[in-house]
């Protein structure tokens, strides 16, 4: 997956051994190639701009700054959906009309925020956040820019925890509503509507629900257009699946003509959220072996990484291919793949076929470079794990290993 291959009978990321990585940082970490974020990346991008639109990369993904500045460098927006993850992208060096406010429980400090930054538009998903808003922009005798997020109701392929575009999740209001609201967003003089938003869900492998809610959003765009409301952008949302256990990966061709053929002469700019196709396969969790386990029913490889470091397994049941980093022949045994911590629920593979192992051994989790440290907790009292970014033979700590006092910090220990 990406550019983690073997070398010498040793897994590299790029064209460092991750032995070294793990001698030089330690375990668990989190190792991300640059070269395979820059291609994901520009998969999306060229051909985006192509039809004068913007890629807005999903800042929720992967949060570390240095993969920020790496994607603003190499030309990306941001999509937000909290006032920290704004502070980060401004910290990254992203311009504000590169910026997207997402979120359906936008405060009104983060409003405020967005506000000062002049950020490029605020996807609204409520009339009651359209009433914070305008409150916001009234007191600062200003207009906000503004899209209202449309639930477009299209169903996807995915897990229902994130999934986003159906009447029954929270997210989006319904056509006749958002009407309503853009009609009373165009006659205030404290709003600039500047686009419409929706986004059906995440890790979607299939590209028809897309199209299929690029023809709702579009439809209505044209309709507020006839009355007068002439949003420029068409922020479609992103969600595209990486392929973790040998599915068919997502066919973005198939996404860019069908886009192309809808979006030509149409007079909007569409916008993309990729988050998880950028970072997704660029990124493994190293790990180390620490027990082996067997009882008349099942076996168990223990490791130092568990749950509180990658909560993907527990929460979704998702499927991460893992790799002994030193290669291994011969035969396998079925076994469970579990962390250390103190939960029933800390497994990061379930009746798995693993090689012949011992304690100390290295393995590598694949696909852990979206939704791994930015889930990451300190149950049990554990630190969360360093993060390395590989460029070509260079390995650069991007983010240091927790350490005990770390977890204290903001504790007073007063009784």
């Amino acid at each position: 997956m990406g550019t983690f291959e073997y070398h010498l009978n040793e897994l590299a990321c790029e064209g460092v051994p991750l032995p070294l990585i793990a001698e030089q940082f330690g375990t668990p970490a989190y190792v991300y190639s640059q070269t395979t974020m820059l291609a994901n990346f520009r998969r999306v991008a060229k051909p985006l701009e192509t039809m004068g639109g913007m890629p807005c990369y999903s800042v929720k993904a992967n949060s570390n700054l240095a993969i920020l500045k790496l994607l603003a460098r190499a030309g990306a927006g941001f999509d937000v959906v909290s006032g920290g993850e704004l502070v980060r992208a401004q910290r990254a060096g992203a311009p504000p009309q590169r910026i997207v406010f997402s979120g359906v429980g936008k405060t009104g400090e983060e409003l405020d925020a967005a506000l000062n930054a002049g950020i490029l538009m605020l996807n609204v998903e409520s009339g009651g956040e359209l009433d914070l808003v305008e409150s916001r922009a009234r007191s600062r005798e200003t207009r906000a820019p503004v899209a209202i997020r449309i639930n477009p109701d299209v169903e996807a392929d995915t897990h229902p925890y994130i999934s986003t575009g159906r009447t029954i999740h929270k997210f989006g209001v319904p056509k006749d509503e958002a009407l309503a609201l853009y009609r009373r967003a165009s006659a205030s003089p404290h709003f600039e509507v500047r686009g419409l938003a929706c986004h059906i869900g995440s890790q979607i492998l299939d590209v028809e629900p897309f199209l299929r809610a690029a023809d709702e959003v579009l439809a209505l765009a044209v309709e507020l257009r006839s009355q007068g409301i002439s949003p420029q952008f068409i922020d479609l949302g992103g969600g595209f699946g990486v392929a973790y256990g040998g599915e068919e990966p997502f066919a973005f061709h198939r996404l860019f003509a069908g886009l192309g053929s809808r979006f030509a002469d149409s007079g909007f700019r569409p916008i993309l959220e990729p988050g998880r196709s950028v970072v997704g396969d660029a990124g493994v969790l190293l790990m180390r072996v620490l027990y082996l386990k067997e009882n008349q029913q099942k076996r168990f490889v223990v490791v130092d990484g568990g749950m509180n470091d990658l909560i993907r397994p527990a929460l979704y049941g998702s499927y991460h291919e893992i790799l002994p980093v030193e290669r291994r022949q011969g035969p396998t045994e079925l076994a469970d793949v579990v962390g250390p911590l103190c939960e029933t629920g800390d497994f990061l593979a379930r009746e798995r076929q693993v090689p012949d192992l011992k304690p100390g051994d290295l393995l590598a989790l694949l696909g852990a470079g979206a939704y791994g440290y930015v889930l990451a907790s300190n149950y049990n009292s554990r630190p969360r794990p360093a993060e390395v970014l590989v460029d070509g033979d260079e390995a650069r700590l991007i983010r240091r290993r927790e350490g005990l006092d770390d977890l204290m910090a903001g504790e007073s220990g007063l009784i």
